[in-house]
């Protein structure tokens, strides 16, 4: 479970401003088709020009966190995005509204690339990160349940972002400087480690992402016309959902390395490859709810182990930024994808093409799981009894970050046992180096 004692709490506020508006797609790309004068299709190309915004801040600060130094970097990116939101919520004139989405998705990728830096860098990243999501599952999920008790507003998703930039940017004062603080980040430089890996994982996880999200910024449609669900039921089916998403953060942080890597890696994306089919298809209130419930309970889950997979590939959390941000580019391109497919081939069509291309994905995916399996998820030290410990040698001598575990998760108690020993030898009793003479005694094996 979560510790309270050992969680970055500062950086888990940071990390819930920057992916809470991936988390209220549905919503906003829905109020700005039903608030302003745009198609279906026109509103979901804001949400991924938003979302693109997003994904462009990880790619280029992605090598900047250590020198500009995250609490800086962390209160420009929730400036941004409180100015670029709240002033989108503010106004109806369209180019109005997506310049303010535009900055205000800078922003949160800005927020989304310190968090990421920085969770690399903890002892424990997958506690980290599942204290993130847990986060803004809570918080999505809050806002999902007043909203629509609010009107019909198409800012009111926005002023709900906007505002928790500005509720966490006091909280960043507890950021350090600079990042690096860790006997691994402070000796991990030079070219990108497991370029192969990062590559290979960078790749899937943008497939994954486009999938899951194409399928989730046009939930809110699927739900109203054919699922026949009310505005305010959907908002409560919303809610349930990212509740039970709450109880997916809690289960994998609970797990954290006992199942390894890649069985809920593969394993978890085709059971979402099935429940986005459930989803699509849905033409009742009680199988939409079913598909999104189950779905948002599992994608959690996988989430937390790629980010937890992408840190361990680099100290310097380097990988598990360009993976956020090549998340990111799929996240940007979903609602426009879910948009244009569910045009061409309706809804049921749509989740059938995503689930065959989750199943596609996750081959690869596991693969890199396996091929990494053998550094564990959390790293952290094991302390010897009269010895270095072990994080320090394996930073000393270029072991991979991640390669050992964490104290308390892995260490095992030294137990010493009594040997009646022979006595040594005397150095008379050597000879020289060679072979034995046939009559020699043998000597001890090489146990």
């Amino acid at each position: 479970m979560l510790a309270l004692r050992t969680t970055p709490w500062p950086l888990v506020a940071v990390f819930t401003a920057g992916y809470l508006p991936p988390y209220l797609l549905p919503t906003t790309v829905g109020r700005l088709d039903t608030g302003l004068p745009l198609s279906a299709t026109q509103a979901g190309a804001v949400g991924s020009a938003l979302l693109l915004s997003s994904a462009s801040a990880g790619f280029l600060l992605a090598s900047r966190v250590e020198r500009a130094g995250a609490r800086t970097l962390a209160r420009f990116g929730l400036a941004l995005a409180f100015l670029g939101y709240g002033a989108a919520s503010l106004t109806t004139a369209v180019p109005a509204v997506v310049a303010g989405a535009v900055l205000g998705g800078f922003g949160s990728g800005t927020a989304t690339t310190v968090a990421a830096t920085r969770i690399a860098a903890e002892r424990d990243p997958h506690r980290a990160s599942t204290a993130g999501l847990l986060s803004v599952s809570a918080l999505a999920g809050a806002v999902y349940l007043t909203v629509p008790h609010l009107g019909r507003s198409h800012g009111l998703p926005l002023a709900a972002i906007a505002l928790t930039a500005l509720t966490v940017w006091p909280l960043t004062g507890r950021l350090p400087a600079g990042t690096g603080t860790s006997p691994a980040a402070r000796t991990a430089s030079g070219p990108l480690p497991h370029r192969r890996s990062g590559l290979v994982l960078a790749v899937t996880v943008l497939c994954w992402s486009l999938a899951q999200n194409s399928l989730w910024g046009v939930s809110g449609r699927i739900g109203l016309t054919q699922a026949g669900l009310g505005d305010a039921a959907l908002g409560l089916v919303f809610a349930v959902a990212l509740g039970a998403g709450l109880m997916g953060v809690l289960v994998a942080g609970a797990l954290g390395p006992r199942l390894g890597r890649a069985m809920p890696v593969g394993a978890g994306t085709a059971l979402i490859a099935g429940c986005i089919v459930v989803s699509a298809s849905a033409t009742t209130p009680t199988a939409f709810a079913t598909g999104e419930i189950a779905w948002n309970t599992l994608y959690p889950v996988v989430l937390s182990y790629l980010i937890g997979l992408a840190a361990s590939l680099d100290a310097r959390g380097r990988w598990a930024v360009l993976v956020g941000s090549a998340s990111s580019l799929g996240t940007a391109a979903g609602p426009l994808a879910g948009s244009v497919l569910s045009a061409q081939a309706g809804y049921a069509g749509m989740g059938l093409v995503l689930a065959g291309g989750l199943l596609l994905v996750a081959v690869p995916m596991t693969a890199v799981a396996l091929h990494t399996g053998g550094r564990p998820l959390l790293p952290g030290t094991i302390r010897r009894r009269g010895g270095t410990p072990a994080a320090l040698v394996a930073a000393a001598t270029g072991t991979p970050s991640g390669a050992v575990p964490e104290v308390g998760a892995a260490e095992q108690t030294v137990v010493e046992i009594d040997v009646d020993a022979p006595a040594l030898a005397v150095r008379g009793a050597y000879d020289t180096a060679g072979p034995r003479q046939a009559a020699a005694a043998p000597g001890p094996g090489p146990g």
